[in-house]
């Protein structure tokens, strides 16, 4: 699937807003990303730091789940890079259990928090996420209602590590990054 197709909105934005509307809490004082900043996502080992912010989340309906409930759809994240020209754009096919579990990353279409892209540059190498090593580690949430879609938003807690390919000219080699944070997801009312 295309990055630009799975970040397009789709015909299910009446149904999500019907979703979340059902399974929120909107209003509610325990809604909203409680003080997480908009800034601090990072991908870093000691030779590299990749920071990214201003999350952004949405119910598209990009990853679901097989075996989600009823009216739970796929809530879809994307960040930009701070310094650089980077993204990451991250789907959780089960945003009903983002809230209350740990959920384990990856980037096959398995994966609970599924890594659809992650890139990134510095001064002198970019960087993007590989796909031949294996991602470990969780992600979770505070303060989410409405599976996702409560225009309050929520916080985003990730703990993992995994691999980029690292390009520095012609050299290129995979060097490993811990991808770490706690930081506020903003979301667009609809």
């Amino acid at each position: 699937m295309s990055l630009s197709r799975f970040l397009s909105t789709t015909s299910l934005a009446a149904a999500a807003a019907t979703a979340a509307g059902a399974a929120g809490c909107g209003g509610d004082d325990s809604c909203g990303p409680g003080g997480a900043p908009d800034i601090g996502l990072i991908a870093s080992n000691p030779a590299v730091t990749l920071t990214y912010g201003h999350l952004t989340g949405g119910l598209n309906g990009d990853c679901p789940a097989a075996g989600a409930p009823a009216g739970v759809i796929s809530l879809s994240i994307e960040a930009t890079q701070l310094d650089g020209q980077g993204r990451i754009t991250l789907c959780v096919g089960r945003p009903d259990l983002l809230g209350t579990s740990a959920l384990p990353l990856g980037v096959d279409a398995a994966a609970q928090v599924r890594v659809i892209d992650l890139v990134g540059s510095d001064t002198r190498c970019s960087y993007t996420i590989d796909r031949s090593q294996p991602v470990t580690g969780t992600a979770h949430a505070s303060g989410l209602c409405g599976n996702g879609g409560d225009p309050a938003g929520f916080a985003l807690v990730t703990d993992a590590s995994l691999a980029l390919t690292r390009t520095c000219g012609t050299t290129v080699d995979s060097t490993p990054v811990l991808l770490h944070g706690r930081v506020a997801v903003a979301v667009p009312a609809r």
